[in-house]
């Protein structure tokens, strides 16, 4: 009889643990490995001290695989708009300002790479450029872009075609071709030049450009001056193919192929974890780069590959080098600065913008522009 007491007292003490272990582990109220771990984003102002001087940084935090998106204004390129809606729109977590534009009377055209969602956006031949893939993994190198395709006609052998520029207003009297996607807008934006549509992969119109439609499963090819004869090798229904080649500015090929969202600027400030400082050689030519100091914004891959965003006033390209060496970076680069320098994290701007932005760098697990 005691014996089948014990074990029946032994049963009960069981099946009450085990009721309370279910408990805990169902309502979150025990405080152990099954509480969330997940990394968050951060603000911070760190103090830096290089060369003898001391500078307040504006830093951001951001953990490896958070969603990061280009942050388009009004969701096209070739706009403007104050960056505080930049971020509400994207519903941003953290925001930084991105590649420099013309801001100063012209076309507001981005000058440097962009890649949207996995497409070319735009194309600048200079600089240093930072990429997401998609598992968030950041890349950084002197990302040269290179568009080029094939006409296949009802008769006669293939020919070859090219791009100069991808969503830009041309230049009065300009030789170029163009390239309009879906991320122009609606239309290319101006009248000129001539005009090829493709959809699907198909020439379904060649006319003069009046400010034409942008089809949203194609794109258009705009030539203007003496690139009008390239329009002669395209012919209504023709079979187009369009190739992207990712190379250094060695002219090395580099794997790019899988980035998803880039931003171009520069010059490049830390490469594994030492400075790598050449602005001339990157072909920056301005005093505000070369040797004048100004309001900075940069970005930086940490050797645990998450991403630091951050600004800094009055910082020589020099000095700014330096400060992203000493907080940590295993590579670094350089941002559009001055009046564009701006910067959001923890729910509010910590940088404010001195003018309205053409593009930005936004994170976070809400992204994408509503």
């Amino acid at each position: 009889m005691l014996w089948i007491k014990s074990k029946k007292r032994h049963f009960i003490i069981g099946l009450l643990v085990f009721v309370i272990s279910v408990s805990y582990i169902t309502t979150g109220n025990l405080n152990t490995s099954y509480a969330s771990t997940e990394p968050i984003i951060k603000n911070s102002v760190k103090k830096v001290t290089v060369s003898g001087r001391s500078f307040n940084v504006n830093t951001v935090a951001i953990p490896k695989g958070t969603p990061v998106s280009v942050g388009l204004a009004k969701g096209d390129v070739g706009l403007t708009q104050d960056f505080n809606a930049i971020v509400k729109s994207y519903r941003a977590e953290a925001a930084i300002n991105g590649t420099f534009f013309e801001a100063y009377g012209g076309p507001p055209d981005p000058y440097g790479n962009l890649i949207v969602d996995g497409k070319v956006a735009h194309v600048g031949h200079y600089g240093t450029t930072i990429g997401f893939k998609a598992d968030g993994t950041a890349l950084m190198d002197h990302l040269r872009m290179s568009i080029k395709g094939k006409v296949t006609r009802s008769k006669g052998s293939p020919s070859g075609w090219y791009v100069t520029f991808v969503n830009r207003t041309p230049a009065v009297n300009a030789n170029v071709s163009i390239l309009y996607t879906e991320n122009r807008g609606s239309r290319v934006g101006f009248k000129g030049g001539i005009a090829v549509v493709v959809e699907n992969g198909i020439v379904v119109k060649k006319i003069v450009n009046d400010n034409v439609l942008i089809p949203k499963n194609g794109y258009v090819l705009v030539c203007l001056g003496t690139m009008k004869s390239m329009t002669e090798r395209f012919e209504v229904g023709a079979v187009v193919e369009m190739n992207i080649t990712y190379e250094n500015d060695k002219g090395q090929a580099i794997a790019w192929e899988d980035v998803t969202t880039a931003v171009g600027a520069g010059p490049r400030l830390v490469k594994d974890g030492k400075v790598a400082l050449s602005p001339a050689s990157e072909g920056f030519k301005d005093q505000k780069i070369l040797s004048s100091t100004a309001a900075r914004s940069g970005i930086a891959i940490m050797p645990d590959g998450s991403v630091i965003i951050a600004t800094v006033q009055g910082a020589t390209m020099k000095q700014w080098a330096d400060v992203m060496l000493k907080m940590g970076a295993k590579h670094a680069m350089n941002l559009d600065g001055g009046a564009s320098s701006a910067l959001y994290g923890g729910g509010k701007v910590l940088t404010p913008a001195g003018r309205l932005l053409s593009n930005t760098l936004v994170f976070g697990k809400t992204g994408g522009s509503s």
